[in-house]
């Protein structure tokens, strides 16, 4: 095909004729006679522009009601976090007819246009969105008088990060409108400068090497010979250069790029959440009114929280976004209340997140997602393939494993099998984003990028501005409209997440499978940061878990209790949205860390309230002292009680039930010595521990064995601090050389002293100086009957930059070491072999930790913590960082939390360290019971290889009970579940509570015989 005649001479210099197509186009040079410099034609000021300044984000009713003042283009408003409401009264000129007239807006803060008390369009410069399109061609019979409102939320697309974008904010931050007018907007410019930059990018993208990058030098050299800036009758021979050149077809084995539109929107990170809700506000109308546009366009939308906040604040928006689901191009996506952190959320939070949002997916557009879709996170856990299949899911996108700091990651689509043996189709967009902008660089990314050439042909491109919100523009549309089938590119195809997965489930006969956890080799420090964070993740999931046993039994044994579903959800929900992965680990601004934990406060508050109603049912509204066990085994355990002038008991409870307050004698009465060189000697029977005067442990002995648990020549229970400076991502990131700078706390402040000795309990106290800022308290308790010792933590810190951990080193050998993670446990190595082994100096972990070998082993458990290391024979628990950004003052003042050590005899899973663990994070409950009162139990389980993880009131079914119960061993085993309930019927169900009618689940005279295979979730429907 010729493509034309050259002008001659055509020098074979590539630099000066790629740079002058540059400069043609370019924004900065050359504007005067240039292409560019023709984008905009005559301007026209607003005819009144007029603000009002709000402290709180106010709906447009009540912004449209104040009192409005002149404002001057180019004065300041603010500070941070306050919104600015513009009212804009504008004419166009009557000799505008015919043409495009824009509005054209530049704020350095993001806004919203309202119109007849509507949003219409965002606003956000950073977002290339700086103009509202006010008529495509202006007629007659359009108003030319128009009233709009324009609110300016005082942050930017990325909040308002004082000096980096993701320090903490700069609260004196002031704002300013810099451009704000009316314009005539010259599309066959636009056009036209498309083309230009379409061709330009082939050019740099193919490079030197290609001749299909010569050809488009030629081409576009041709262009601006053709093309006279001020004679739009050049542009056509022009753009039909480049239209042909474009139009050259690809072979049939090309690659095919799924395009879809996406906005990455956080639900808090660099802004509070409510702020959250007008980005999603912004964005969304924004892509409503493309496609209006564009009806090919597809958006593909995920979180349902979001959902829920668009319905309402903008009902009128989301009636739009409805209608757009139902022609398929909105796409809702995900299935999961947020996109929450893929480590540390409890397995029961995890389904969760799918429950409430697979369920309002279903309600509100009549669909279950098909996909997981979690691009952003830290990590994800080796049992989210099982927990995603019994939600509905098959398949899965994510790219974040593409931040990988050490190794690079082998597969781009494969299958991911979980902890169970589950697998699902896992497709990571080989660009490694998902924010592009459909650029010819982006496409040439997707296809080198690719892991698996010759095995899969098709990826995904997302597209859109995210993390901030903002979302596609027209320009990348108009991009990715000129390259379907262009031959050097990619094919490309505007496509939806399910025509991307069927297609890759066609081609998958050759995909490879990635066993286990996918480990992310960066932002280890999100185990530890914001402790108070942590603490009340944990403190929570164990409040519901509680309050949904204890209602569930209440309903049980009085018809007249209600079962307060409509408010745990509501706790459930605030709960969840605090699990978003930005927030659970810690990640964020100071405002957000206040509102996560004025959530807690309210689950706390409203779920303590919930559990006391219940409780009063299981006990009858006594007068007597008595206990509530939540856990599925029986528990023999030192509590505090008000009775008298005795205040501690050793009682006896059976699993799920109530058992009156009878103290029984121990075996063993625990014993606290003072010895001669001032060391505190303890023993209860089962564990025999010396307490150095610094509060390390000299000694820990199992008394069955005389097996001592220590090193030799080693303390256990030893502090030590660390420099925490990471190479950016301060609240994110612990390097690996941090742990060059390991210095013991070893300055004692109070020795270590008895403060209780009673034949139950002993406990011994003694105080640390970290440095003049910070300093440690602990007690250190060893219980009657109890095979761990535990250590009751306060911290005072004032610290930056440091990183406190406590450590065990343990006569103990082992290449791999255990982690409880959700439903389950995983191994990793304690040897640095590989860089697939050091690169995992961090990791995560839930309530415990093990390293043993034959017949022998430790176990390290706690309460509220999730950062680990085991090198060698050293047991490390993270405790508390203190980066300053994006919050200057994480994790300042007096932070409290508790862990224990448990050697044990035999392996971890038959010493019980699963159900101490539990124990340690779920006290027994006290409550008030008759004299009378018989010890009950509502459930129990045969094996100790099964956890009654759950059990609660089943969704829209009154008088049934949902139970969840997991296999813990790593073993195949059948288990009866006994119940002392009223129970007519049972059956399997999924994650989302839909019964299976062809798995009845037949109940026996030894109870409901369940079969597990390893690490296997199990769910139950009991018809009361």
């Amino acid at each position: 095909m010729s493509l034309g005649s050259y002008h001659q001479p055509v020098l074979k210099n590539r630099r000066t004729l790629l740079e002058r197509a540059e400069k043609f186009i370019s924004d900065i040079y050359f504007t005067d006679c240039n292409l560019r410099g023709r984008l905009y034609g005559d301007s026209c000021p607003l005819e009144n522009l007029e603000f009002f300044l709000s402290p709180k984000r106010i709906p447009f009713t009540e912004a449209s009601n104040q009192t409005f003042a002149p404002y001057k283009v180019g004065d300041s408003f603010g500070p941070t976090w306050y919104t600015c409401w513009f009212r804009v009264a504008l004419t166009v000129p009557a000799s505008w007819s015919h043409k495009e007239v824009h509005l054209l807006w530049e704020s350095d803060g993001e806004a919203m246009v309202w119109r007849d008390g509507q949003p219409v369009q965002g606003l956000t410069k950073e977002g290339e969105k700086t103009s509202y399109v006010l008529s495509e061609a202006l007629q007659d019979e359009e108003p030319h008088s128009v009233q709009l409102y324009i609110e300016v939320a005082c942050n930017g697309l990325f909040g308002a990060g004082q000096g980096s974008m993701i320090a903490a904010p700069d609260p004196k931050r002031m704002f300013s409108v810099q451009r704000a007018e009316l314009i005539v907007f010259h599309r066959d410019v636009q056009e036209l400068l498309t083309d230009f930059e379409m061709m330009l990018d082939i050019v740099k993208e193919l490079g030197e090497n290609d001749q299909r990058s010569f050809q488009a030098l030629f081409a576009v050299n041709e262009m601006v010979n053709l093309c006279e800036p001020l004679d739009p009758g050049t542009f056509p021979r022009a753009r039909g250069l480049a239209s042909a050149f474009l139009s050259q077809r690809n072979g049939q084995s090309q690659h095919t790029v799924h395009a879809m539109g996406h906005c990455h929107i956080d639900s808090a990170w660099l802004w509070p959440y409510e702020e959250t809700i007008r980005k999603c506000g912004r964005s969304w109308v924004t892509v409503v009114r493309l496609m209006e546009k564009n009806p090919q366009f597809v958006f593909t939308c995920s979180q349902a929280q979001q959902f829920q906040w668009v319905k309402s604040w903008y009902p009128g928006l989301y009636s739009q976004i409805q209608d757009f689901v139902k022609k398929g191009q909105f796409v809702p996506v995900g299935g999961t209340w947020v996109e929450m952190d893929g480590n540390l959320p409890s397995g029961e939070s995890m389904v969760r997140q799918f429950l409430e949002g697979q369920r309002f997916f279903n309600k509100e557009f009549g669909n279950y997602c098909k996909e997981f879709w979690l691009p952003d996170t830290f990590g994800y856990s080796a049992q989210l393939p099982q927990i995603m299949q019994g939600s509905g899911i098959s398949n899965f996108l994510t790219q974040k494993l593409s931040w990988n700091l050490v190794n690079t990651f082998p597969h781009s689509t494969f299958f991911w099998e979980g902890l169970d043996g589950s697998k699902v189709l896992t497709h990571f967009p080989p660009g490694n984003s998902y924010e592009m902008k459909g650029k010819v660089e982006d496409l040439v990314k997707t296809v080198r990028n690719n892991k698996d050439k010759g095995r899969v042909n098709h990826s995904a491109l997302l597209f859109g501005f995210g993390d901030g919100g903002g979302g596609p523009t027209q320009l990348m549309l108009d991009r990715l409209q000129r390259v379907p089938d262009t031959d050097g590119l990619p094919r490309v195809r505007m496509s939806t997440p399910d025509a991307l997965f069927s297609q890759l489930w066609s081609d998958s006969q050759l995909l490879c499978t990635w066993s286990g956890e996918l480990f992310l080799e960066l932002h280890n420090g999100t185990y530890t940061t914001q402790a108070q964070i942590k603490r009340g993740n944990r403190q929570c999931e164990t409040l519901l878990h509680d309050v949904e046993v204890a209602s569930s039994l209440a309903m049980c044994r009085d018809p007249s209790f209600q079962y307060p579903a409509e408010k745990l959800q509501e706790l459930w929900r605030l709960l969840l949205l605090n699990q978003f992965h930005d927030v659970i680990p810690g990640s964020c601004i100071e405002l957000v860390v206040d509102d996560a934990l004025r959530y807690y406060e309210d689950i706390r508050d409203s779920g303590s309230k919930l559990l006391n109603s219940a409780l009063n049912i299981l006990g009858s509204r006594g007068s007597s002292p008595a206990v509530f066990n939540s856990l599925p085994w029986e528990r023999q355990e030192v509590v505090q009680v008000q009775n008298g002038s005795c205040n501690l008991a050793l009682v006896q409870v059976p699993s799920v039930g109530v058992s009156p307050v009878k103290s029984t004698e121990p075996q063993t009465p625990v014993s606290v010595t003072v010895q001669d060189d001032g060391t505190v000697l303890m023993e209860n029977g089962i564990l025999k521990t010396v307490i150095n005067k610094d509060g390390t442990l000299a000694s820990l002995c199992l008394v069955s064995s005389g097996r001592e648990a220590l090193l030799d020549g080693s303390k256990g229970n030893q502090f030590v601090l660390f420099d925490d400076v990471p190479l950016y991502w301060d609240a994110w990131d612990v390097m690996d050389y941090h742990l060059q700078t390991r210095k013991p706390v070893v300055e004692v402040v109070d020795a270590a002293r008895v403060v209780c000795s009673d034949r139950l309990r002993a406990t011994v106290s003694f105080s640390l100086r970290v440095s003049e800022r910070s300093t440690i308290t602990q007690e250190i308790i060893m219980d009657a009957m109890c095979p761990y010792l535990k250590f009751n933590t306060r911290v005072q810190w004032e610290e930056s930059h440091k990183f406190l951990k406590v450590e065990f080193p343990v006569r103990v050998h082992s290449p791999n070491a255990t982690y409880e993670i959700q439903f389950g446990h995983v191994q990793r190595p304690t040897h640095r072999n590989t860089s697939w082994d050091w690169a995992r100096f961090e990791v995560w972990g839930h309530k415990w930790a093990d390293l043993s070998e034959h017949n022998f082993g430790v176990a390290l458990l706690n309460d509220c913590k999730y950062g680990y290391s085991v090198y060698r024979n050293t047991m490390t628990l993270s405790l508390l960082r203190a980066p300053k950004a994006p919050d200057a003052n994480a994790d300042m003042g007096t932070l409290q939390f508790t862990y224990a050590i448990m050697p044990h005899a035999g392996c971890f899973q038959d010493s019980s360290v699963i159900q101490c663990a539990y124990n340690l994070n779920s006290p027994l409950r006290l409550v008030q019971c008759p004299p009378e009162t018989v010890a009950w139990s509502g459930f129990s389980v045969s094996s100790p290889a099964v956890v009654l993880e759950t059990i609660k009131q089943a969704e829209d079914q009154p008088r049934t009970l949902l139970l969840r119960l997991y296999e813990a061993h790593g073993s195949t085993v059948s288990a009866a579940l006994n119940s002392t309930l009223p129970v007519s019927e049972a059956w399997h169900c999924d994650l989302l509570e839909r019964k299976d009618p062809i798995r009845p689940a037949k109940l026996t005279a030894q109870g409901i015989v369940l079969h597990f295979k390893p690490f296997e979730i199990v769910s139950l429907l009991l018809v009361l």
